[in-house]
């Protein structure tokens, strides 16, 4: 080619670029920008925007206990700043559109003339829509309607712009552009289902439900994509559910099962599910149901959904009251992987609830812990269970002690050779166990000291070394892990990624199993029969206590089996055994009273009668042998727990505490069992802290918290802890120069109440001569030993030693009685913490 050719093919096509402005209304510009932007800008943003769907579809997490949406997008309440974007792929979708504008657009004389932009406002729109901006996202789609009213895209840009509607809560408005898209002459069929399937879904929002059925069974029939058809054919079987009309549901799911692969497997699965969960238990057919459900078990398509097909299997067991079966079918459910934290939740609930109708309280309350932790705390189910969990909180407690005190005191009854037999069989368990797993190449998981959590079942003994609860601290437990970790991982380099590392696994193998050949178990304390049998406790005192212990929680137990679950044959047996193992003389008789009424309620009239005469011939003058007679006098009982509590506070309210700690602790004894004890322990509380100051009543109020947990005085006692005295804790004395408010104390014995009135009178005598009219005196109790006589309302510490010396120089009164005067603040201080010496040697 000659230089001439050159420079003219050069100038040709120089000519050719530079003469395809944005700004010239030609065939050769139209075609160049149209055909750039879409196969170049518009395509790498539509690739970027179908891969953001993607992600959508992978990450979105269907609740299939609800209505599911129409559209999979989780809208969220996240504030997005300005320029901020949610998903990156949406974001570059929106970038790739906004540059295909600039780039190519060709606004000539007010209009568009590349075709192709019509596709990046549409683009745009989108990109926005599923990146939760929905007003930008809606400029977008107007601006189509407005300046491409003759657009191929006009019915798509309509469509989109009423799901933003819907979206931001114009359902109305929707609903009625939508019908007249509907009625347009020119509409494709993916657009008619587009339409409906939006329609329907401003219905649903609205809770329009028989009138979404319509519009989503056509967004069905008109989509050409089998993903929704199998969606909206799912949510329109729900819908029927909802509105009560059953065989329409079943036909939906029908629908669903018979595009089977066609749609995802989820739709397929749930269809089946939903079939079961309608299926009518009366129409003799069950054993069709338990086939087609152990089908989809044994499906091994199916195997990401066994945990919903278990759950279902449960729900079937549980209708033919199968209770072993139900329970163990909601348990697999339980172990199967499933990130349905829903269906955890009500599987822990259906377990907590068979386990309490079966008065299994302990595992009904593990069970209710369980649903609680994969709960919102927001939800009212929320806080209906842990009301629920609550009123259990007394019964495991007594229950544990009974079993663990129970068991310890039956051992200790053991002769020596009975407690060789029983732990020697033991301990032979414990080494074939072990010798077991040393055979399969296992570490047994206790070797060498490192005793179990509990050193055997039931017994309830601490184990040895557990004394410090911190995992560190305690080289039992630090010992412990190790051998787990070892039992479990191997021996492992020290190096990162440790895990992963499969030479490292092979390695940790070998060394392993060298490990476990070295494992001597003749030597090991942990199946020497000895030494679980010298934890045994054997001193009187020891097992006294634990008789006392174990006695008192069955008494509890039998009044609250009684009282509030009404599980009579529970309450009975908890209260005879006690009678039968010789109880303290004060819960002898409340036992007998409770067992009286408990036979009545039982309808066992010859056991009630024995109990009764009992009552009477043998505690004929207490209140229990009144109200057998005369039911009503429970009403006007002047003993009765009310009367007693309302006597004790006005006691309280004169400032008789030592009377009323010392009443308290006497009614406490009498009334075991009664409501009104945890009421009478947070008076004598009270009591306890204006007498005895604050480290008494936090010892007090720690009792109460930990005696009666679940009562509200219980939980005062705990709150008090918590806040009240925390800060009290941090209370120090203040300096006399920041304070405007000053008392005159006269400290005297206590026995000398007398002495008190006289000086009492004597002061008010002299305030009434002097016209001190602001100042006030009274007599407060300070403590055990002391009383002081107070004058209040000095306005600064000198005025209150100018009217000390008042009245110790003038003739008529002559008080030359030890005093001092201090701050209001101080005085507080002198009174909660009972520091009055710490102050006079310090100010």
């Amino acid at each position: 080619m000659n230089r001439f050719t050159r420079y003219t093919l050069f100038l040709i096509l120089s000519a050719a670029v530079f003469s395809c402005s944005r700004k010239k209304d030609s065939f050769i510009n139209r075609n160049y920008h149209a055909v750039t932007a879409e196969y170049n800008t518009l395509y790498n943003g539509e690739v970027a925007f179908e891969q953001g769907k993607e992600e959508i579809n992978q990450n979105y997490a269907d609740n299939y206990w609800d209505i599911l949406p129409v559209e999979r997008l989780d809208v969220d309440d996240k504030i997005i700043l300005p320029d901020s974007i949610r998903n990156q792929n949406f974001g570059r979708a929106e970038e790739k559109a906004v540059k295909a504008i600039q780039k190519h657009s060709m606004q000539i004389k007010g209009k568009e003339r590349n075709p192709k932009m019509d596709d990046a406002y549409l683009l745009l729109g989108k990109a926005r829509y599923f990146d939760q901006r929905f007003i930008p996202a809606l400029d977008a789609f107007n601006y189509i309607l407005y300046r491409y009213p003759a657009s191929d895209n006009i019915n798509h840009a309509r469509i989109w712009r009423e799901k933003t509607n819907v979206r931001i809560g114009n359902e109305k408005l929707a609903i009625k552009n939508l019908k007249k898209i509907l009625d347009s002459d020119r509409i494709e069929d993916q657009d008619v289902a587009d339409a409906n399937a939006s329609l329907a879904q401003a219905y649903i929002n609205l809770t329009y439900i028989d009138s979404a059925t319509v519009p989503l069974r056509n967004a069905a029939e008109f989509t050409g994509k089998n993903a929704e058809k199998g969606r909206y054919y799912y949510i329109l079987g729900q819908l029927y559910e909802r509105l009560g009309e059953e065989s329409k549901a079943n036909a939906a799911f029908d629908e669903v099962i018979e595009l089977h692969r066609k749609s995802p497997r989820i739709y397929y699965v749930n269809a089946y599910i939903q079939k079961a969960r309608n299926f009518n238990k009366d129409s003799g057919n069950d054993q069709y149901l338990l086939e087609l459900l152990t089908e989809l078990e044994k499906d091994r398509e199916n195997r990401p959904y066994l945990d919903k097909i278990y759950f279902q299997l449960g729900e079937y067991y549980q209708k033919l009251d199968s209770t072993d079966l139900a329970i163990e079918y909601y348990n697999k459910s339980l172990r199967s992987p499933s990130s349905d934290v829903f269906l955890k939740s009500i599987n822990y609930e259906i377990l907590a609830d068979i386990n309490f109708d079966l008065a299994s309280y302990q595992e009904a309350g593990k069970y209710y812990d369980s649903t609680l932790t994969f709960m919102s705390p927001g939800l009212l189910e929320y806080r209906i269970i842990k009301k629920k969990r609550t009123n259990l909180e007394d019964v495991i407690k007594f229950e544990k002690i009974a079993e663990e005190t129970d068991s310890i005191l039956k051992l200790s009854s053991l002769s020596e050779d009975e407690l060789l037999a029983y732990f020697t069989k033991y301990t032979n368990d414990l080494r074939e166990k072990a010798m077991k797993d040393i055979e399969e190449g296992e570490l047994p998981v206790y070797t060498a000291s490192i005793g179990p959590e509990n050193n055997f079942p039931s017994a309830g003994l601490p184990p040895a070394g557990e004394g410090n609860s911190f995992y560190f601290y305690n080289p039992l437990r630090v010992s412990r892990g190790a051998q787990e970790f070892l039992r479990i991982w191997g021996t492992r380099e020290l190096k990162d990624n440790w895990r992963w590392g499969s030479t490292a696994l092979n390695q940790s193998s070998i060394n392993a199993r060298g490990t476990l050949m070295d494992i001597n178990l003749d030597n090991d304390p942990f199946y020497d029969p000895m030494t679980y049998i010298n934890q045994i406790p054997g001193e009187r005192s020891v097992l006294d206590s634990l008789a006392t212990q174990r006695n008192l929680a069955y008494f509890q137990l039998g009044v609250i089996y009684n009282e509030n679950y009404k599980e009579y044959d529970l309450a009975a047996e908890k209260l005879e055994f006690l009678l039968d193992n010789d109880p303290q003389e004060r819960l002898i008789l409340p036992a007998k009273y409770n067992l009286y009424n408990i036979y009545g309620a039982q309808e066992n009239f010859e056991a009630r009668e024995v109990m009764k005469n009992d009552i009477l011939q043998n505690y004929s003058d207490s209140r229990y042998a009144a109200f057998i007679r005369n039911p009503e006098s429970i009403q006007t009982d002047e003993n009765s727990p009310e009367v007693l509590y309302k006597a004790l506070f006005r006691k309280y309210e004169e400032q008789e505490y030592q009377e009323v700690i010392d009443q308290a602790n006497e009614y406490v004894s009498r009334l075991t069992g009664d409501p009104i004890v945890p009421k009478l322990e947070l008076l004598k509380a009270r009591a306890v802290a204006r007498l005895m100051g604050l480290d008494a009543y936090e010892q007090a109020l720690n009792y109460l918290a930990v005696t009666y947990p679940q009562s509200s005085e219980g939980q005062k006692a705990q709150n008090t802890l918590n806040t009240s005295i925390r800060e009290l804790k941090q209370l120090e004395f203040v300096a006399d120069s920041l304070q405007n408010n000053f008392k005159l104390v006269y400290p005297l014995d206590k026995e000398k109440k007398e002495e008190a009135k006289e000086l009492k009178m004597t002061i008010e005598k002299s305030l009434s001569d002097l016209d001190y009219n602001k100042l006030k005196v009274s007599v407060d109790i300070y403590d055990v030993e002391q009383n002081f006589v107070v004058v209040h309302g000095f306005s600064d510490k000198s005025r209150g030693l100018g009217f000390q010396e008042l009245l110790q120089k003038n003739k008529k009164y002559k008080i030359e009685r030890e005093s001092f005067v201090m701050s209001a603040e101080n005085y507080r201080i002198v009174q909660i913490k009972k520091t009055l010496r710490s102050f006079l040697d310090n100010f």
